[in-house]
């Protein structure tokens, strides 16, 4: 089916597979689906037959729901077949959800980037009862509104562990320039960045698919945000390298096996439009700052819609990153607020 707007992008699977179900996308290889809950209510995973066993992409998040559809699975579409290796994008819940869970419970093997198991490990043993107070101040410095705040701190606060199963010692590395076997194939290993660091996308040798996690995503743009752990981390212009990077490798005919919305081909125009939709949020929030503003103050010309709720804190880290990355390369300049804010303001 092609994307009216983007007729060079087809997606060969108008619908994704049913809960416990699996399609299978190219010989050996099965797309499924799991359920998140939040706005983006799904993560793609993926299962690679290496004969004696599985290898699984990505694992969503840890819950007696999601635990339960992997059974469905296994007993199921996986074929009675052991899940022997676990193969991790990116630190992020929805994809390491799982991953301690299948190492400690059927023995897999966990290969992911050494920062992916680091951050996934550290988060997990960071639990929190009350929120930290680098986190309000970063919040504050945000510009978050005061009735935002207000509600956030009359709840406790999320830790990751809420929804990433306790994850043991012990990993497997691949990085940059690695090549790895997985359902009868060699992969190279290119590091993606920006969505989270040092993250794993994996390009066939032997046929036209790619693994792209969060890196690159169908219809929708990875998010890019900044948080208290970093306050001043630039993701964007990460995330622009490692796509100016990546599309050298880009094919039309690659099959794009992301970690939500369809699988696609068309992957070179694809990276252009999302490369595309960060300069241009750049050149309007530049031309927005023509008065001092904070990040919260910054929504309507980097989204172009209003902002939910539920979106809210998404849309803060993202409008932070996009702030650094101007301040970074010196179109701005900022300067602290009364109220703990930092604004930003263009120069000339």
């Amino acid at each position: 089916m092609d994307d009216v707007q983007s007729p060079a992008i087809r997606y060969p699977w108008p619908e994704p597979p049913a809960s416990g179900e699996a399609i299978e996308v190219a010989e050996g290889v099965l797309w499924i689906r799991l359920p998140l809950p939040m706005a983006l209510d799904h993560v793609n995973v993926y299962a690679l037959d290496d004969g004696d066993g599985w290898t699984v992409i990505d694992t969503g998040v840890s819950s007696k729901k999601t635990r339960g559809i992997w059974g469905t699975l296994m007993s199921g579409p996986l074929a009675g077949k052991p899940v022997n290796r676990v193969v991790v994008t990116h630190h992020h819940p929805d994809h390491v959800g799982n991953a301690g869970w299948f190492q400690s419970a059927h023995g897999a093997e966990l290969v992911a980037s050494r920062t992916a198991w680091l951050f996934a490990r550290m988060l997990t043993l960071d639990a929190q009862d009350s929120w930290p107070q680098e986190t309000l101040d970063f919040y504050r410095s945000a510009g978050m509104a005061p009735e935002v705040l207000t509600k956030r701190m009359a709840d406790r606060p999320f830790n990751f562990a809420d929804t990433v199963y306790p994850m043991p010692l012990g990993f497997t590395r691949v990085k940059q320039g690695d090549v790895i076997r997985m359902g009868g194939r060699a992969w190279d290993v290119h590091m993606g960045n920006g969505h989270a660091p040092e993250h794993a996308t994996f390009w066939s040798r032997d046929d036209n698919l790619v693994l792209t996690g969060d890196q690159v995503i169908s219809s929708i743009s990875p998010n890019l945000g900044v948080y208290a752990t970093e306050p001043m981390a630039d993701p964007v212009a990460g995330w622009l390298e490692a796509c100016e990077r990546l599309k050298a490798l880009a094919r039309p005919d690659h099959l794009v096996l992301g970690g939500h919305k369809l699988p696609f081909t068309g992957l070179p125009l694809r990276m252009k439009q999302l490369m595309d939709n960060h300069h241009g949020a750049l050149e309007r929030l530049l031309a927005h700052l023509d008065q001092p503003k904070a990040a919260a103050e910054c929504f309507a010309p980097l989204f172009k819609r209003s902002i939910r709720e539920g979106e809210y804190g998404l849309a803060l880290v993202e409008a932070v990153a996009h702030l650094n990355h101007l301040y970074h390369i010196e179109a701005v300049t900022r300067s602290r607020r009364a109220d703990g804010a930092w604004t930003f303001q263009r120069k000339g």
